[in-house]
C-alpha cells in the first residue's frame, strides 16, 4: 500500500450515521475509504444498550482495518441541543445553567453527570461548550445555547465544562470560532454576515477561545458566518484568516480544529460541497464534519483523492491531523 493510500482523505471526516446500528454505507466507508469518526444523532438512540452496542461496533469495525480508535462525538448542550432520550439526564439550556445561583458548580456537576453517562455508551466527545458571547433579550438565535454576554464570565464557565468533561475522560470542543453570538440568520438555513469589527473579536469574542486554547480544549469548531471586517466575502470555516490565522497564529492554538456541519446552508448556498469540503482544508481544518448525506462524503472524498494525486493538498497535512486526532482522545 503506498502513502498516499495510508494517508487518506478519508481520515479527516466525521460522519453521521443514518439509523441506530452499524449500516452498510457506514461500514463501507470505514473498510474502502478509511472513514474512522463518527457523530451520534437523536436518530441513533433508542436506549443505553443499544447506544453501548452501536459505539462498539464502530470501535470494532475501525480497529479490524487496522484505522485509529474512533472519535465518538455528539452535541450534548442541553436544552434545545441534546441528542440523548429518557432515562440519560435531561439538562437544560446552558444559559439556564449560567444563571443559577452558584453557575459554576452547576455546571461542575452538568460536565461530571453527562461526561459519565457518555462514557458508558461509548462516547468519548462532546461537541461542547459554545463560548459564543450573546446579548438576552435581541432575539438572535444563539441566546439560550450560549453561557452569557460577559466574555470574562463566559470564560470563567467555560473553563469548568471543558475541565469536568476532560478531567473525566471525555473530549470538550470550544464552539462556534471566532464567535456566532452576534449572528441574526442560522447557518443552519442561510449565509449569516457578523457586521463587528476586528477589535471586537480581538478583545471581547474570542477572549473564551484563547482561555479554551490555554488549558489545552480538545478541539475547536468553526463558524460558517461572514465576518465582514477581517474575512468578507467567504464564511469563516472556509477562510485562512479565520482558521489558519485567528485560531492557530492569534489564539496560538494547535488541537484539534473541525468544521461545523458542512451540509448547512451557510456552505451549500455559498460554493459545491466537494469544493466547500477542499476549501475547508486549505483554510486550516482538521476534520470536515458531515451530518448526513453519505453521498455528499463519497463526492468531497473523490474530489479530495484528486486533489491529493493533483499536489493541490498535501499529505502531510493528512499526517498533522491524525497526529491531533490522537492527541484530543
Amino acid at each position: 500500500m503506498s502513502e498516499i493510500d495510508l494517508l487518506h482523505p478519508g481520515h479527516l471526516f466525521m460522519i453521521g450515521l443514518p439509523q441506530p446500528e452499524l449500516d452498510d454505507s457506514t461500514l463501507q466507508l470505514i473498510r474502502e475509504k478509511s472513514v474512522h469518526n463518527f457523530i451520534i444523532f437523536r436518530r441513533n438512540v433508542v436506549d443505553r444498550e443499544q447506544m453501548a452496542k452501536l459505539c462498539a461496533s464502530l470501535v470494532k469495525a475501525c480497529l479490524a482495518q487496522g484505522l485509529p480508535r474512533p472519535i465518538i462525538s455528539i452535541d450534548q448542550e442541553g436544552g434545545q441541543v441534546a441528542r440523548l432520550p429518557l432515562p440519560f439526564t435531561q439538562f437544560p439550556e446552558p444559559r439556564t445553567l449560567a444563571e443559577e445561583g452558584d453557575p459554576e458548580a452547576v455546571l461542575a456537576e452538568y460536565a461530571a453527570v453527562c461526561a459519565r453517562e457518555l462514557l458508558e455508551v461509548g462516547v468519548n466527545m462532546n461537541l461542547a461548550p459554545v463560548l459564543d458571547i450573546c446579548a438576552a433579550g435581541q432575539g438572535l438565535f444563539m441566546e439560550r445555547r450560549c453561557l452569557g454576554d460577559d466574555p470574562q464570565r463566559v470564560a470563567e464557565l467555560g473553563r469548568v465544562v471543558i475541565t469536568g468533561l476532560q478531567n473525566a475522560g471525555v473530549a470538550a470542543c470550544a464552539k462556534h470560532f471566532p464567535g456566532l453570538g452576534a449572528a441574526v440568520l442560522d447557518p443552519h438555513l442561510d449565509l449569516p454576515v457578523v457586521d463587528l469589527d476586528v477589535e471586537h473579536f480581538e478583545k471581547v469574542a474570542m477572549a473564551p477561545f484563547r482561555m479554551a486554547a490555554e488549558i489545552g480544549v480538545a478541539a475547536f469548531m468553526t463558524s460558517h458566518a461572514v465576518y465582514s471586517d477581517f474575512a468578507p466575502n467567504i464564511p469563516g470555516t472556509l477562510s485562512y484568516k479565520v482558521v489558519g490565522d485567528l485560531v492557530r497564529r492569534q489564539c496560538r492554538y494547535e488541537g484539534l480544529i473541525i468544521t461545523d456541519d458542512l451540509e448547512m446552508g451557510a456552505i451549500e448556498k455559498f460554493m459545491s460541497f466537494p469544493q466547500a469540503a477542499l476549501q475547508a482544508l486549505l483554510a486550516g481544518a482538521d476534520i470536515l464534519l458531515v451530518c448526513h448525506d453519505h453521498d455528499k462524503v463519497r463526492a468531497a472524498l473523490a474530489a479530495l483523492e484528486t486533489a491529493l494525486r493533483d499536489g493541490v493538498f498535501d499529505a502531510s497535512r493528512i499526517e498533522d491531523s491524525l497526529a491531533r486526532q490522537a492527541k484530543a482522545l
